[in-house]
């Protein structure tokens, strides 16, 4: 790793900073290599476009310091974005620099080692955190051609369907239903064009280490310009999803947990972003879970061609299935 090239772009670049640096890299499943960069002048966090070939349209780190840069001036909690480095010889690939933040990842949603209060206030504090995304107009901190404007929901079927067409290892029963009945079933009504993070869950938040408030919103790679119903569909697919599927809520019995039902954490949404909830919510879960049966089918597809990056890519493609009868039974309910 260059960490002497990378402390003297740093220094050139990062105000206060003083090297020399050791770079350790963060462990989880980011499809963008993270590295935490100590220093003499403090921490910081550096994040990298994969080294390599890789497609046009993924990775693009700009695209994530850009929203993020925009985002600072808002109300959204996101980490200070310090530098980006778009000269490629510096670390083999772009990367940006922003503000090292000490806080808690959440895996699982069920919070197993809290009490019920402590839950509550962890799913209102993510509540919070995404009514607050929906809200922010993205021309008024300069993200008007952050992405097309409109057609967010129209798109989101027709790309997920190609994903998942090119990435066919198995016939799924529930996946080629959903192909055709999503096009068919697509809301009516005008879409509101606002920020979408695309991948909004609780283990994308960083939350303070010991209060229940969410210090960043992170992961901004799959951020586009979008629909605040999709993209707020997509954190609510939590309580459909088993446990034993993937990290989620469907089927736990919540009473007594502190953990909102389903129904009770939209209610708290709309009521955060003055927003009706359309009679047909559902159509937005059931493109999330297809989104990311979608998704999980493509990693499957490059652990057959021995492409995938993660060991478990293989036991990933297991549960596209399961995600996708998940989503074939809420449109038969």
């Amino acid at each position: 790793m260059a960490e002497a090239e990378l402390a003297a772009w740093m220094a050139e670049h990062v105000e206060g900073f003083r090297g020399p640096v050791t770079l350790t890299r963060f462990r989880g499943g980011q499809s963008n290599p993270t590295w935490r960069v100590d220093a003499a002048s403090g921490s910081y966090v550096l994040r990298q476009k994969p080294v390599g070939k890789v497609l046009p349209s993924a990775h693009q780190v700009d695209r994530e310091f850009t929203v993020m840069k925009a985002l600072e001036k808002t109300d959204v909690p996101v980490p200070r974005m310090l530098a980006l480095c778009e000269d490629e010889s510096v670390m083999g690939s772009m990367f940006f620099v922003m503000e090292f933040l000490e806080g808690r990842t959440l895996w699982d949603p069920r919070l197993p080692d809290m009490t019920p209060d402590q839950r509550a206030a962890i799913f209102d504090a993510m509540n919070d955190a995404i009514a607050r995304i929906s809200l922010v107009d993205p021309l008024a901190v300069g993200l008007g051609d952050y992405g097309r404007q409109g057609g967010y929901v129209e798109r989101q079927v027709s790309r997920w369907t190609r994903q998942y067409r090119a990435s066919e290892t198995q016939v799924i029963p529930a996946m080629d239903a959903l192909i055709d009945w999503l096009p068919r079933n697509m809301p009516d009504a005008p879409e509101e064009v606002r920020i979408a993070h695309g991948d909004f869950r609780l283990d994308n938040l960083l939350f303070h280490p010991t209060e229940p408030r969410v210090l960043a919103v992170l992961d901004w790679e799959l951020s586009t310009l979008g629909c605040p119903y999709a993209d707020f569909a997509y954190n609510v697919m939590v309580w459909r999803i088993v446990p034993g599927v993937f990290r989620g809520l469907g089927g736990v019995d919540l009473a007594g947990t502190g953990i909102p039902t389903e129904d009770a954490y939209i209610d708290a949404w709309c009521r955060r972003t003055g927003r009706a909830r359309p009679a047909n919510f559902d159509f937005y879960v059931i493109l999330s879970l297809f989104r990311i049966a979608a998704i999980v089918q493509g990693i499957a597809k490059r652990a057959q061609d021995g492409t995938a990056n993660d060991p478990r890519a293989a036991e990933m493609g297991r549960i596209a299935a399961p995600l996708a009868e998940i989503a074939w039974r809420m449109v038969g309910e």
